[in-house]
């Protein structure tokens, strides 16, 4: 993404490494992840050129958009095969990414992702919802994830005030529960667990210094393996 300033082909790389997590986070399913890649990546080759140009976080408007697809994937019936090309989305458990992809990624870039996170965290941690508005961006999404089997928002919040109070909502201030610093999918994350059972995990996305999307697993049974 010439237009936006993309600083190198690693930092290429790693963007489309982020936005196949984000699926493989909704999905479990290499095949439909990487189709929510390519519609991604339409979406925005099918903006003006002027408008990539106004877009000043190239990345945060792709985990946007990468959100919204894999939700309206989800919405979508699951005998409609057409949905996506080259066959019907695939509602599998999720799997942390395979350890041999990570070794593709700068090591700047998981740095500056784990300093991110843990500000985040700490936030979080803290019951501090001042700082955890700072650490994130003014058009942060969070999208909660219950399968039917929590009682939660569907629909993905947007801007750092709504996202801030949905995480504190969900992470902070729970009784008998504890937070911890835990890596989710090979980044680090947050794993809130009671009785030793995980009750939610939750995964960050990041640009700059900022987080751009917190996607919280709250569905019981994707939670067993962070037990």
């Amino acid at each position: 993404m010439t237009e936006a300033g993309a600083e190198s082909l690693a930092e290429m790389l790693d963007e489309r490494q982020h936005l196949l997590e984000i699926a493989l986070w909704m999905f479990g399913s290499d095949t439909t992840a990487d189709h929510v890649v390519q519609e991604t990546y339409r979406r925005w080759y099918a903006l003006g050129q002027e408008e990539r140009a106004a877009i000043a976080v190239p990345r945060a408007w792709l985990t946007r958009t990468a959100g919204s697809i894999c939700l309206e994937l989800l919405a979508a019936p699951e005998t409609d095969p057409d949905h996506v090309p080259g066959g019907p989305v695939t509602r599998a458990q999720p799997v942390p990414y395979p350890a041999s992809h990570q070794a593709g990624y700068g090591q700047a870039m998981l740095a500056r992702h784990d300093r991110v996170a843990r500000r985040f965290a700490a936030a979080c941690q803290a019951g501090d919802t001042e700082a955890l508005r700072e650490v994130l961006a003014a058009d942060a999404i969070v999208v909660s994830d219950g399968g039917g089997k929590v009682r939660v928002a569907v629909r993905p919040t947007y801007g750092a005030d709504a996202v801030a109070r949905v995480v504190t909502a969900l992470l902070i201030g729970q009784p008998e529960t504890e937070l911890a610093i835990g890596s989710v999918n090979g980044r680090t994350g947050l794993v809130l667990r009671r009785a030793g059972k995980a009750v939610a995990v939750a995964s960050v996305s990041v640009a700059g210094a900022e987080v751009t999307a917190v996607w919280i697993v709250l569905n019981p049974d994707k939670l067993q393996r962070w037990h």
